[in-house]
């Protein structure tokens, strides 16, 4: 039994390249039937990577929704692929089958995601690619070649519609100056059912002086694909490099993006390949200034990059939008926003970039007429915000899904981040302007939604509970607490602003309910038995709800709903929220095993990309990270939010921590060393 458990772990393991370098993950061995692709983003356009040279899966546009038979409901958009391309050598197209050592790896410092492998014996090939962080629409490849014989290369960037695209056009324009011959390859098509119109241009950018650079030739092959190439002849011992740089955007973002795609291509091809670069650079050491630094567990440090990394890669500072469970990493979940990004990712970009957070924010205050309406429609007062919402911020669930219009606790989600936005900032202007609005009428929503039914009973009946296997209980923990809670934060956010308080709001938050049962338990509903949980509900009202704060009740829930969630088919948060509270508790080993225990099942190879659930394939999961990052900042740091600010209480580090430094923490970006 013991030789099995090893050969297994052995084989486990063996899916994952373990380099533990704390900013670069690589991929030395890729089997492309197990290959789930690491995405590039900068907040606005994502790039996921492909096994297949010089392909890439995915480029993913935030923002860009439309219907097209997934659920009646709108859905992201794929991009048009700026960065499919090819290369011939010497007459033969280079694919996955004629190529050997091939590699890949993240540079998460400067989100830069690199491929290099050997063609034959002729050459040695390497291209790296980037979604320019500092412009949100533009992204480059930059490509080496290496000959080791005499050869002849063709180099061709491909331009095709995505699926469900209809009424394609496709240009090609050279733009003649006396320093400068600018190709572009673009096209454009509209969304499914016509609402949007999406466009992209690309262009290469040559280290020849003006006048000696390969000449493009344009070809088009029908009317949902055209290419540009150039050939050149290289020799012997000698490296040759060529890039190419494009922009996609939609009428989503701009009244004009055919021809803005194609100036914004021409911007960065005029800008040069070392002035992209150093830009881009430069801002994302900028998003390092605030870093989480594991000293003695390697591949743990690794990990929480990554983790830090995706929440950053897919957030981009003044858009107005929130985050997806997958953010820009494909299309599942349709691209939408849940609680997922108000409750588990929000805190920890809270605390290390506010200003990155404060989108989350602002997506929830642009839509607060909408989800007022919403309210209206149910028949309650105030501000209903739908469960899954996506550009209009009307309700966008699946109808076969339950949780559209029963999974009121979102409204509450959204109201406790806006009030933990304020705690962080301190901001008093924007709580009166933007908070203020949407924490008052969330807190008239509760007091309509409420059933009275006598002292210490106004029920809140018939929800989705945040564990979603328990669908059409009454009086759900986490839905009756975190109600509470946005009640609560309404009064104080009242005080705060010297504003006339609701006094219905503090009677509705003292007679709404906690249920326990006969072992002294919290009853996570009503006709709670004992039955097995997706997912952290009542425990999430010790943190981030922080209604229950005696120790010997935290540990009792926690003992008894840890021991309740299944070993498949529960999200990585789940965990993660255990491993916080244990370390809370003083508890560092246990708190350090539901750590572990929280992501590592979930992992895929080659980069040890989050899927949702153990063993899941739908990487990436954003909404875990978020929750496994709150662990190691509010868990193992200490940190908490209170109306004062951010504050550091004591709790237990894992032993296999030497120490762990929180840098660039909240507005005043201070540092805490915990050893």
């Amino acid at each position: 039994m013991k030789k099995f458990l090893i050969l297994l772990f052995t084989i486990h393991h063996s899916l994952f390249t373990f380099s533990q370098d704390p900013w670069t993950i690589k991929a030395d061995k890729i089997d492309p039937s197990s290959y789930y692709g690491i995405t590039v983003a900068n907040g606005m356009i994502g790039i996921v990577s492909s096994p297949e040279p010089f392909k890439v899966k995915d480029v993913v546009l935030a923002g860009a929704y439309d219907l097209y038979g997934r659920g009646r409901v709108s859905n992201f958009l794929r991009s048009f692929n700026l960065l499919n391309m090819y290369l011939e050598i010497d007459g033969k197209r280079i694919d996955a089958k004629s190529v050997s050592n091939f590699k890949q790896q993240l540079d998460m410092h400067h989100a830069s995601f690199t491929t290099n492998f050997d063609y034959a014996d002729k050459a040695t090939i390497t291209y790296t690619y980037f979604a320019l962080r500092h412009l949100p629409f533009t992204v480059l490849m930059n490509v080496t070649i290496t000959a080791k014989k005499d050869i002849n290369i063709t180099a061709a960037s491909v331009m095709e519609a995505p699926d469900a695209m209809r009424d394609v056009e496709n240009y090609y324009n050279e733009i003649d100056r006396p320093h400068v011959t600018i190709s572009l390859l673009t096209s454009s098509a509209k969304s499914p059912t016509g609402k949007l119109l999406m466009c992209a241009s690309n262009t290469f950018l040559f280290d020849e002086l003006h006048g000696s650079e390969p000449k493009v030739i344009h070809e088009m092959w029908d009317n949902n694909m055209h290419l540009m190439k150039f050939s050149k002849q290289i020799k012997s011992g000698t490296t040759y490099t060529y890039s190419v740089a494009g922009s996609s955007i939609t009428s989503a973002q701009h009244e004009d993006p055919l021809n803005e795609a194609e100036r914004m291509t021409i911007f960065a091809k005029l800008e040069g390949k070392k002035r992209l670069m150093d830009f881009h650079n430069k801002a994302w050491d900028s998003l390092w200034t605030s870093d989480i630094v594991i000293d003695g567990d390697a591949q743990s440090q690794q990990d929480v990059h990554s983790m830090l990394y995706h929440l950053y890669s897919f957030s981009r500072e003044g858009t107005g939008y929130s985050l997806s469970p997958m953010g820009l990493s494909g299309l599942g979940y349709n691209g939408h926003v849940f609680w997922d990004a108000d409750l588990w990712m929000f805190p920890a970009l809270l605390v290390m970039h506010p200003e990155l957070a404060k989108n989350m924010i602002d997506y929830r205050y642009n839509r607060l007429d909408e989800a007022k309406r919403n309210a209206f429609s149910h028949g309650y007062k105030g501000a209903m915000f739908p469960w899954e919402s996506a550009e209009t911020g009307v309700e966008e669930t699946p109808v076969w899904a339950l949780s559209g219009p029963f999974e009121h606790h979102i409204t509450a989600d959204v109201a406790l981040a806006t009030w933990n936005y304020y705690c962080v900032t301190q901001d008093t202007t924007w709580l009166r302007e933007k908070g203020w609005p949407i924490i008052s009428s969330t807190a008239d929503f509760w007091t309509s939604r409420v059933e009275r039914n006598g002292p210490h009973h106004y029920d809140i009946k018939n929800v989705v509970a945040a564990d979603e296997w328990a669908e059409n209980v009454d009086n759900n923990a986490f839905t009756n607490a975190a109600a509470i809670g946005n009640l609560k934060a309404a009064i104080a956010a009242a005080n705060v602003l010297d504003l006339k308080v609701n006094d219905d709001w503090q009677n509705v938050a003292d007679n709404i309910p906690i249920l326990k049962m006969a072992n002294g338990v919290t009853q996570e509903y009503a006709s709670y038995k004992d039955t097995g949980i997706k997912q952290a509900d009542v425990n999430l009202l010790a943190y981030p709800l922080k209604q229950i704060t005696d120790t010997t009740q935290i540990r009792k829930d926690l003992e008894f709903y840890s021991a309740r969630v299944p070993n498949e088919g529960t999200p990585a948060m789940t965990q993660g929220i255990f491993a916080l509270l244990y370390s809370r508790l003083g508890d560092g080993a246990k708190a350090y095993h539901w750590f572990k225990e929280a992501y590592e099942p979930n992992l895929n190879p080659p980069f040890r990309v989050i899927a949702e659930t153990k063993g899941g394939t739908n990487p990436y999961f954003a909404t875990g990270a978020g929750g496994i990052l709150q662990c190691v900042l509010m868990g193992f740091g200490g940190l908490d939010i209170t109306q004062q600010g951010i504050i550091q209480i004591k709790t237990a580090m894992p032993a296999q921590w030497k120490a762990l430094t929180l840098k660039g923490i909240g507005p005043y970006k201070k540092t805490y060393v915990i050893k």
